[in-house]
Order: structure tokens, then C-alpha cells, then sequence
């Protein structure tokens, strides 16, 4: 959904939310005296999050114009790779949390030391999972005919799937920099490091892939080579921008490429795997919904993929707020100022259900116009859109999951979770999506209303947790 539709909806309704915080509601005043003190942080944190959220959304579909000019088998091929791309990728921003909530926490508690070590390390670690990673992606390549793509998308997506692959390293390395530098309250700089990152992909695709400026046309290749060489822009402006910026000196490594301390990196694991597992729990949830979908005909894929698209487009709205909550929380945390962690959940919450109401409503209300904007096929239209209602009732679930599973994160708070978003999405969402796909013979809708249910079953169990950790929450030592 277009960040304007976001922004303009929310100046208008602002007014009313401040409204809300001047109620008197039964939970007594004194758990949430600051609230709108909270809010106001959380919002200027949270902006540029979610714009640069936004922004790598219209990375792929730059891409896909791009490409779409040299041909249809093209597309496909990169399709297919993006997919596969999308995975380890969601796996390694699940890890890299971690950093964020070892910065936040060190900066809460004013400790320099702990917050460069987070840096440190923190960079390794993301260096050290793109590589591992990436081989492993890279061996499969041998072997894409096992995904049941047909022959032509398999053959023709080797060479541009390789090197998609190895941008992971540098995708999670510039990731890794930014969340210590968004930990630090210094979200702007690395939001127009990456959108000139963007830019800069979008103008090498369309030199590489077509041969503009001398450089010889390589097709959907050149789309892949574009992509490798702007992720390690991103990287390296980070890094002299980190450098060099006096506001963060003595928060940030002297030496990015000092050896990183092991003990440490265990410790950044032990907060990023559980998180990463919780992501993939979801976005495997998601992937398999897809199967399920392809059962039911091209007609029913097709409208699964616009609803899906539009999901995704939504959600990066909570995700980039669901950054900042971590960030806030953290701090709080990490300074012992458990007084707070109350007020902060409460304005997560309630962010996360203004934004979210404000997409399902425009789901519910304008879905058939949106589907529109894809396909001209009527049949493809109506089922889109039948689609997108159901994904406007479930986009306040989403959103206040996604807030609490953040907000945990920065309490340290992620063995359980990722147990509880499991059973959710695998033992509720799955198998209820099954039932009324193929039980009750709904098709799609059953598939989506089966996703709805694992989300909502998901919000339903974090948030109550969420709301006993910030009553029991005891001090620690950082």
C-alpha cells in the first residue's frame, strides 16, 4: 500500500488517537502515566523504518519492470530465484535482531563498551551467516529442477540465481550495520544510504541488463550484478558514514575488522536463532499457503499472489514500527527503567492498531479496486478481491503480533515465542487453512481464513505474555 495512503490517513485520524490517550480507561493510570511521551519517540524512530521498509519492497518490482522487457522466461526465472532468495534472507534479518537488542540495551545502560562490542560482533556475525548461507543456497544450484519449476525457468536461472545468492552477504552485512546504527537513534542516515542504494540498483539493472554506457548487455544477469554491486555500496557508505560520525563516537568500533570475541557471538546467537526461527514460522506458513492455493488452478494462484503482494506491502508498515518497539524496549531494559516498559507496550499496541486499521479498512472497503491495479481478467478480479477482505479482517492481528514478538525480543524475552509462533502458524493456521480449503470445500478463501486464524491465534498468545513480562520483567547487568 502507498506510504502517502499511510501518512495522509494518519495525520487525519492523529487527532483522535491523541484523544484516546486522555481517556480513562479500567487499567489504572499509574501503569501508563507517559504514554504519550512514548509515543511521540516510538513515531519519530519508527518513520524512517518504515519508508525504508517500503522501499525495499519496490527494489523487486523495480527489477521485475526491468527485466520484464527482455523477456517472459526472464521474469520467470527471476521469480523463481527471488523466492528461494527470500528465505535464507528472512532467516539472516531474524538472526541480526539481535544486534539491535544488544545495542539497545547497551545504550539504555549508558555502557559504551558493550554497545561497540555489539557493533563488532555484530558485523562479524552478519558477515559470517551471509557466507554460510550463500553456500549453502549455492549448492543447491545443481539441483533447481527439485522445486518442480518447469524445465525452461531451471535452466535459464542458474547464472542469475548465483549471483543473487552471493548479494546475501553483503545484503546481511549492510542489515547487521544498520540495526546497530537504528539501536543508536540514528535511523535517517542509513535510510538514504539504502534508498541511494535503490537508486543505484535500479540505474546499474538498466545499464547491465539493456548495455547502456558502454557496458555490454547482459540480461537478466546484469539484473543480478546490479543488485551484488549496490548491496556492497550500501556496505561501504555505512561503514565511512559510521566512521566518520561525530554524534557516535565512542558508540561505535574503532576497527570494523578487529577479531570478533567467539563468547560474544554465542551470545547474539542465543537471542537471534529463536527470533529468526519465529520469522520463518511465519513466512514458511505463508509459502506453504501458496501450495495449498496452486491446487485449486491458475486463476486461484494468480489472485493468491495479488492478495499476497498486498499483504506483504501492508505489513512492512508494522514491521518497521515493530523495529523501533524493539529499539525503545531495549533501552528501557537495558537502563532499568522498568516503569516504562509498560507505557511502551501500551503505545505499541496502539500504533500498531491505528496503522493496521487503517490498511484492513482500506482492504475491506476498496479490495476489488486494488486487484484492478494487476490483472484485467474479471474472474481473477472477483477472487482477489474476496481475498483481500479477508486479509483486511486479519491486519489488526498481524500488527499487534508483530509488535509483541518485537517487543519481547527486546526483554530477551525468545525461546517461548518462537515455540508459541509455531504452534500458530503450524498447528492452528495450517491445519484449519486445510480443513476449510478442502473439508468444507471453500478453495482460497479457506486457505486465508486459515492464515487469519494463526495470526490471530498468535497475537492471542504473545500479547497477554508480553503484558505479564512487563509486570515481572526483573532488572539485569549488562
Amino acid at each position: 500500500m502507498p506510504l502517502l495512503v499511510y501518512l495522509s490517513a494518519f495525520i487525519r485520524v492523529y487527532p483522535w488517537f491523541s484523544l484516546i490517550h486522555s481517556v480513562k480507561f479500567p487499567i489504572p493510570h499509574s501503569l501508563c502515566p507517559s504514554m504519550p511521551g512514548e509515543t511521540r519517540p516510538i513515531l519519530k524512530l519508527a518513520l524512517p523504518l518504515i519508508i525504508g521498509q517500503l522501499g525495499q519492497m519496490l527494489l523487486g518490482v523495480a527489477d521485475t519492470v526491468i527485466v520484464a522487457r527482455v523477456g517472459v522466461l526472464d521474469v520467470a526465472a527471476l521469480a523463481f530465484s527471488n523466492v528461494l532468495f527470500h528465505v535464507p534472507l528472512v532467516f539472516g534479518i531474524g538472526v541480526l535482531t539481535c544486534i539491535s537488542v544488544r545495542t539497545a540495551n547497551a545504550r539504555g545502560a549508558n555502557d559504551t563498551a558493550a554497545a561497540r562490542a555489539a557493533g563488532l560482533n555484530g558485523f562479524w556475525l552478519s558477515l559470517g551467516l551471509g557466507l554460510v548461507l550463500f553456500a549453502l543456497m549455492a549448492a543447491l544450484t545443481p539441483n533447481l529442477r527439485w522445486f518442480g519449476q518447469p524445465a525452461d525457468v531451471t535452466a535459464r536461472a542458474p547464472m542469475f540465481y548465483l549471483i543473487l545468492m552471493a548479494s546475501l552477504i553483503p545484503a546481511l552485512a549492510g542489515i547487521g550495520l544498520k540495526n546497530h546504527a537504528d539501536a543508536m537513534n540514528r535511523p535517517w542516515p542509513p535510510f538514504w544510504i539504502f534508498l541511494g542504494g535503490v537508486g543505484l540498483n535500479v540505474v546499474l539493472a538498466i545499464a547491465m541488463v539493456f548495455g547502456k554506457f558502454g557496458l555490454p548487455a547482459l540480461g537478466l544477469e546484469g539484473a543480478g550484478w546490479a543488485t551484488l554491486i549496490a548491496r556492497w555500496a550500501m556496505v561501504a557508505a555505512m561503514l565511512v558514514w559510521l566512521r566518520g560520525c561525530r554524534s557516535l563516537s565512542g558508540w561505535v568500533p574503532e576497527r570494523w575488522f578487529a577479531r570478533p570475541e567467539i563468547a560474544a557471538l554465542k551470545h547474539l546467537l542465543v537471542i537471534g536463532l529463536p527470533a529468526s526461527l519465529q520469522m520463518l514460522c511465519e513466512v514458511g506458513a505463508f509459502t506453504t499457503a501458496g501450495l495449498l492455493v496452486g491446487r485449486f488452478g491458475t486463476d486461484a494462484l494468480a489472485s493468491h499472489q495479488i492478495a499476497l503482494t498486498c499483504a506483504a506491502t501492508a505489513f512492512m508498515v508494522p514491521l518497521g514500527l515493530s523495529m523501533a518497539l524493539t529499539v525503545r524496549i531495549g533501552e528501557a531494559y537495558g537502563a532499568g527503567e522498568l516503569s516504562r516498559l509498560r507505557p511502551i507496550a501500551l503505545s505499541g499496541w496502539a500504533l500498531a492498531f491505528a496503522f493496521t486499521f487503517l490498511s484492513g479498512g482500506t482492504f475491506l472497503l476498496a479490495g476489488e479496486s486494488w486487484s484492478r491495479l494487476f490483472v484485467t481478467d474479471p474472474n481473477v478480479i472477483r477472487l482477489s478481491a474476496s481475498l483481500l477482505v479477508i486479509v483486511g479482517v486479519f491486519q489488526i492481528f498481524d500488527g499487534i503480533q508483530v509488535a509483541s514478538a518485537a517487543m519481547l525480543r527486546g526483554l530477551h524475552d525468545v525461546r517461548l515465542p518462537a515455540l508459541l509462533g509455531f504452534v500458530s502458524y503450524w498447528l492452528v493456521g495450517l491445519p484449519v487453512a486445510a480443513w476449510l480449503a478442502f473439508g468444507l470445500n471453500l478453495g482460497p478463501r479457506g486457505v486465508w481464513w486459515g492464515l487469519a486464524s494463526g495470526l490471530a491465534a498468535a497475537a492471542l498468545v504473545l500479547t497477554p505474555r508480553l503484558w505479564r513480562k512487563t509486570r515481572e520483567c526483573p532488572s539485569h547487568s549488562m
